[in-house]
């Protein structure tokens, strides 16, 4: 099975284990799970049994999917139980791809490697309303089953089955050339895959998942594709509301970069460690996280907006009158240990994400600094004599003839501080350098960066890596420089309590960013009210930190990311080491609720 598995998928990191993964000692755990008290089933016999008695099913299911590898053994399956099986593939009703690609060239901004602007249709656009309602079921047949991306636009009346996979399963067919977007029968270069994926695709499946999360009978996670994971639709939605009261954790996932380092590789041992390097760690970036749910110690993998959907109330309290399905909060590693600078870069405006690429709100970041080497560095903010266009000519210059510049004439930089907190509101020129251990605590959106000068090195596949001076000079602030850098974009920490076995400190975030971030340093146990907003966690000192939240008890820890829905009243932590632990947490301020 994984050799016809890894011919579809193009990378070196592992599938999610069929079975549960615990780590009892210190050790950062790659595959987290959720325990149900649900039957969490495997494989296409067992999912037989459930529709073999139906005379019409509709499979429907995430953009990404195999679809024909499924048919193929779920088919096998049926055979098996002498049905006579009619398939009915709604990619025929699809409208042709010329149609389609002129449809959301709009959003598609040419051949522009990164960005488009986000689609703002419904997956049925995609399809031709007539052929649609011509898709009829043959009554002579034991079963009728339609089945695609899309299957429940047929309005067939049976069985809701849905398949799901993980965004990075996604891109890894992807660059497989396993899977293509919606439509589309071109091979095209994969930066135009995934922005396709990003701005048209993903948005209307999404609404589109919603919409069906009420109906599902039957959640199919299709990433070991030749033996499926499954569970009934009532026990996912049980599941779901289960997390809604209880500490967890998303599935992160990593990636090498050019400037990757080793930190995580030294750190987190279940990595593959012939990887080249890694630079980020994708902790919590919710539009490409997964969560998983574990049943009779099998692992089933969903989406993590299936929890918004389920009810954005309950995950984000306060603030889902403002975000609504949207997670607003994001937690992610970029790792530079004896690796190299990331590039120096700015995000946009609010204004330009919204009118350019169709975001709600842009690319707000901090840089918390979980560890680093004593030459480690920041680069933050324009040096006081900053001439702009003696810059701009300056990055021109070093594309055309592929020269460096010496980035600090206008740049500043600042010796990296374990547990400092850089301030990075949209429009601020920064890079971190070598040598350090990004957490990243930044608003969700994470593709909008707008490359300024990227000392003249080739990504990992040999070719450029995009520049962009002309976004970045639309967006970025050269007021922000000199000494006014240090005194409001390095955050100033205060102690806003103190208790008999710790602190509360508060780590100011810029008026600009809508989340704050606070640390709790402390031993033996603590507790600490949500007042109504999602805490987003992590143990950054420390070794394991015991959740409790009501009845629901979850271990989490050093380094890893975890979260609290808004529905849980208060939380406590107890850390299990002998040594001070710090606790970071972050959440939406209250005033832009």
């Amino acid at each position: 099975m994984e050799k016809s598995i890894q011919s579809k998928r193009k990378t070196t990191q592992p599938l999610l284990p069929l079975n549960a993964v615990v780590r009892e000692n210190g050790a950062y755990n790659v595959f987290p799970s959720f325990h149900t008290n649900s039957n969490v089933l495997v494989g296409f016999e067992t999912l037989a049994n459930q529709i073999a008695t139906q005379k019409i099913v509709v499979i429907d299911g995430f953009g990404g999917v195999l679809w024909e590898n499924f048919r193929q053994h779920l088919n096998s399956a049926l055979i098996e139980k002498k049905k006579n099986v009619l398939w009915y593939n709604i990619d025929s009703c699809l409208k042709s791809s010329e149609e389609i690609n002129k449809m959301i060239e709009p959003n598609l901004n040419g051949d522009d490697p990164v960005f488009g602007k986000k689609y703002l249709g419904e997956l049925s656009d995609f399809f031709e309303a007539e052929n649609l309602k011509q898709l009829k079921p043959d009554a002579s047949a034991d079963i009728c089953i339609v089945y695609g991306t899309g299957a429940s636009l047929s309005n067939w009346e049976g069985q809701l089955l849905y398949v799901d996979v993980p965004k990075n399963e996604i891109q890894y067919r992807m660059r497989a050339n396993a899977v293509k977007n919606i439509g589309n029968n071109e091979t095209l270069a994969y930066s135009q895959i995934y922005k396709r994926l990003y701005f048209i695709e993903w948005p209307v499946l999404n609404i589109h998942k919603e919409c069906l999360l009420p109906k599902i009978d039957f959640i199919i996670d299709e990433q070991r594709i030749d033996e499926i994971i499954w569970m009934k639709g009532n026990d996912f939605r049980n599941a779901l509301n289960l997390m809604l009261e209880s500490p967890f954790r998303a599935r992160p996932w990593f990636e090498a970069g050019i400037w990757g380092g080793d930190w995580m590789k030294n750190n987190i041992a279940d990595l593959n460690q012939d990887e080249v390097n890694y630079a980020w760690s994708f902790e919590l970036i919710t539009p490409e996280n997964g969560i998983v749910l574990e049943g009779n110690n099998n692992l089933l993998e969903v989406s993590f907006d299936f929890l918004l959907f389920q009810d954005n109330k309950k995950v984000l309290g306060k603030a889902a009158d403002r975000f609504g399905n949207y997670f607003p909060i994001r937690f992610d590693y970029l790792d530079t240990f004896d690796g190299g600078n990331l590039s120096v870069q700015c995000h946009p405006r609010p204004e330009y994400i919204k009118e350019n690429f169709g975001e709600a709100f842009t690319q707000d970041e901090t840089y918390y600094i979980l560890d680093c080497e004593e030459d480690a560095e920041v680069y933050l903010g324009f040096r006081d004599d900053i001439n702009p266009d003696e810059f701009k000519q300056a990055l021109i210059e070093s594309q055309e003839k592929a020269e460096e510049i010496d980035i600090v004439k206008y740049v500043q930089k600042f010796k990296a501080q374990k547990h400092d907190l850089y301030l990075i509101p949209n429009g601020t020129i920064h890079a971190s350098g070598k040598n350090n251990m990004v957490l990243e605590i930044s608003s969700t959106p994470y593709i909008f960066t707008f490359k300024m000068y990227d000392w003249v090195r080739p990504g990992l596949d040999g070719k450029p890596r995009p520049i962009n001076v002309e976004h970045g000079f639309k967006n970025v602030y050269f007021d922000r420089k000199g000494e006014r850098i240090e005194r409001e974009f390095i955050s100033k920490p205060s102690i806003t309590k103190e208790f008999s076995n710790g602190r509360k400190v508060s780590l100011p975030t810029h008026e600009e960013h809508f989340y704050a971030v606070d640390r709790y340093e402390f031993t033996g146990e603590i507790e600490i009210e949500t007042l109504g907003q999602c805490h987003i966690c992590m143990l950054v000192e420390g070794d394991i930190a015991e959740v409790s939240a009501g009845k629901n008890n979850q271990k989490f820890k050093y380094a890893e990311t975890f979260v609290i829905p808004a529905n849980v009243p208060k939380y406590k932590i107890n850390h299990l080491g002998s040594k001070k632990a710090f606790l970071v947490v972050s959440y939406v301020k209250d005033n832009w609720c």
